[in-house]
C-alpha cells in the first residue's frame, strides 16, 4: 500500500492528467517519425548488453589503457558512416564510434558529441594528448574523434566516408581524457536517473496498475507512462492518430514489432513496450525530456538538433507531459 505522501501526490498528479488546460490537449499523434525508433533505440538496447556502468577511476591497474582504446578503435576502420549511428553492422556517426569503442572496454560515455566532450579531465593541449583521448571539434561541438598519437586520429568523419585515420586536421576546442578520471562520466542510465523528475506510483488514473506494473518491470516512473498516455491517446485504447500510430500510448506498427507488442491495442502490451521504448531512450538521451522529444520525433531530431528538436508540435508535447509531471 501507497504511504499517504505517496497517495497525496498520486490525487494531485491524477487532477493534472485530467486537466485539460495543463495539458493542451492530448495529441494521438504518435509522433512525427516515430517508425524511426525502432531500428535505432531497438540497436541501442542490443549494444548495451554486457557494458559495465558507472563512475570509478579508470585505467588504473587491471584497467583500460590508452592503447588499448586505439586497439579497438581500429577494429572498427572501414564501417560506413551513417548519421545517427550506433550500430557497427549499420554504421556509425562521430560519437556512435567514440561511445561503442569505450562501450567495448567496459566504460560508458554518453551519446552525443557536447556531452561526450564534458567527461573526465581537461587535457590543455594537443602536445599534452594521449592515444585514448577524446578531441573534440567546432563550438558549440558538432564532431569528436579518439586521438591515437603523433598528430593522428580515429574518427567517423561525415556522411559518404568511412571510419578512418586522419591528421589532426584542426585545432580542437576540447580535449578530454576519460581513462584515470576520478570523475569520469557516469552512464547514460544514471544521468536519467539523475536528471529525471522524483518517481512514484500513479493512482486515481485509468490503466493505474498496468502503469504501476510496467513501471517496476523497467525501471521507468510510472507517473511518466500515465502523462505519455494521456498525452498521447487521452486514455483511449482504441485511439488510431492520421499518421498510424495505435492504441493508448501510440505505438507505429514497426516500432511496436520491434518492441514485441503485438497488439497495440491491448493497453497490457501497449504500456510494456511503452515502458521499454521510454527507457531505452532515457539511457540514450539521458534526461527525460529527450527522451520524450525522441517518443514523439524520433531519436534523429533529438541527434539532429542536439536537443529538443524546434518542431512545434515536439515542444508542446514536452513542455506538457514535464509539466505534468511537475504536479506533487
Amino acid at each position: 500500500m501507497a504511504s499517504s505522501t505517496a497517495a497525496a501526490s498520486g490525487r494531485t498528479f491524477a487532477a493534472a492528467l485530467g486537466d485539460a488546460s495543463a495539458l493542451g490537449g492530448s495529441d494521438s499523434s504518435g509522433g512525427i517519425t516515430q517508425s524511426s525508433l525502432l531500428d535505432d533505440t531497438v540497436g541501442v538496447a542490443q549494444s548495451a548488453d554486457g557494458a559495465v556502468t558507472g563512475t570509478g577511476t579508470v585505467g588504473a591497474a587491471g584497467g583500460p589503457t590508452g592503447q588499448d582504446v586505439v586497439e579497438d578503435a581500429r577494429k572498427y576502420l572501414g564501417i560506413p558512416y551513417v548519421w545517427g549511428g550506433t550500430d557497427p553492422a549499420k554504421g556509425l556517426d562521430c560519437s556512435g564510434l567514440v561511445q561503442r569503442v569505450y562501450r567495448d572496454l567496459g566504460i560508458e560515455l554518453p551519446r552525443v558529441s557536447r556531452d561526450q566532450a564534458r567527461v573526465g579531465d581537461a587535457v590543455p593541449s594537443l602536445a599534452e594528448a594521449q592515444p585514448g583521448d577524446l578531441l573534440a571539434f567546432n563550438s558549440p561541438v558538432s564532431h569528436i574523434a579518439i586521438y591515437i598519437g603523433d598528430g593522428q586520429m580515429i574518427e567517423a568523419p561525415r556522411p559518404g566516408k568511412d571510419v578512418q585515420v586522419s591528421p589532426v586536421y584542426d585545432t580542437p576546442t576540447a580535449i578530454r581524457r576519460v581513462l584515470g578520471s576520478a570523475d569520469a562520466a557516469p552512464s547514460a542510465a544514471a544521468v536519467g536517473a539523475t536528471s529525471a523528475v522524483s518517481s512514484g506510483p500513479v493512482s486515481g488514473v485509468p490503466y493505474a496498475a498496468l502503469f504501476n506494473e510496467a513501471a517496476a518491470a523497467h525501471g521507468v516512473d510510472a507517473r511518466l507512462l500515465a502523462a505519455v498516455a494521456r498525452q498521447e491517446s487521452g486514455f483511449d485504447p482504441t485511439a488510431v492518430s492520421p499518421a498510424g500510430a495505435q492504441g493508448l500510448m501510440q505505438l507505429m506498427p514497426a516500432t511496436a514489432s520491434g518492441l514485441g507488442v503485438s497488439d497495440s491495442f491491448d493497453p497490457a502490451q501497449a504500456v510494456d513496450g511503452a515502458a521499454r521504448l521510454l527507457n531505452d531512450l532515457m539511457g540514450r538521451f539521458g534526461s527525460t525530456p529527450l527522451a520524450l522529444a525522441a517518443y514523439n520525433a524520433g531519436p534523429g531530431a533529438v541527434l539532429r538538433y542536439d536537443g529538443v528538436p524546434p518542431y512545434p508540435e515536439t515542444q508542446r508535447y514536452v513542455t506538457s507531459i514535464m509539466s505534468m509531471l511537475g504536479a506533487n
